[in-house]
């Protein structure tokens, strides 16, 4: 998922979206370790979605105490 894509999502929006990337992540973790993970490389794209989000949440954050 791309920033400018998630730059359009509201607060609330970001939120759940980081709620089920940290869900999916903790699934994905489950499978590698009992040996199902057909694609390793979705812990890493998955990871840096939810440095994503965080990024654009904690923005926000600080725009929104300056103003």
């Amino acid at each position: 998922m791309k920033a400018s894509e998630l730059r359009e999502l509201s607060v609330e929006e970001l939120q759940v979206k980081l709620k089920d990337l940290k869900q999916e992540l903790f699934n994905l973790r489950f499978q590698l370790a009992v040996n199902q993970l057909e694609n390793p490389m979705r812990i890493s794209a998955v990871k840096k979605d939810i440095a994503r989000v965080s990024t654009i949440l904690r923005q926000r954050e600080l725009s929104g105490s300056e103003a």
